[in-house]
């Protein structure tokens, strides 16, 4: 916990709505039009994010491609749900020698360390950039509804899913 602790304060990170703490580390200030939307947004954002052994990303999507590139720490597990609705698994870290993965825009997904007593520290870039209006934190039983068709997809949509 000594070493989390650390890292907030080393880094400056926030607590994040998804659960975990983060600081945007770049903004880029290339603006593009972004198609989906009416208005304007940067071309490219990054974050650090930590997360703890024993907390998790909640399932959540957001609007632009979102790429994970690992640092420190124990291997963490991405969860998300393919374009068939088919549960997949990426593993990322030391152990697993994957150290980036990307999630594909508007993809329900979520993320936990893999060791309860250690931690995982990440950059995440976004490309169209990150807007917090772009970002939906899922809801339990709409998740359930849409994927909870086996045991498995209902126990992690139970598990990562905060409200």
């Amino acid at each position: 916990m000594h070493e989390i602790n650390t890292l907030v304060n080393t880094l400056q990170l926030q607590p994040h709505p998804e659960g975990g703490f983060y600081k945007e580390m770049h903004r880029s200030t290339t603006v593009i039009q972004d198609v989906n939307k009416a208005g304007k947004k940067s071309a490219q954002t990054s974050i650090y994010y930590l997360l703890s052994g024993d907390d998790f990303s909640s399932w959540h999507r957001i609007c632009s491609d979102e790429t994970w590139y690992f640092h420190l720490g124990c291997d963490l597990l991405i969860y998300f749900f393919d374009q068939n609705k088919v549960l997949q698994t990426i593993p990322l870290g030391p152990q697993s020698q994957n150290f980036q993965a990307t999630i594909l825009a508007h993809t329900w997904f979520a993320a936990k360390p893999l060791q309860k007593e250690s931690f995982s520290l990440v950059s995440c870039a976004v490309a169209p950039g990150f807007e917090f209006e772009d970002f939906e934190i899922a809801n339990r039983e709409i998740l359930l509804e849409e994927f909870g068709d086996s045991p498995e997809n209902k126990r992690l949509i139970e598990e990562f899913t905060r409200m």
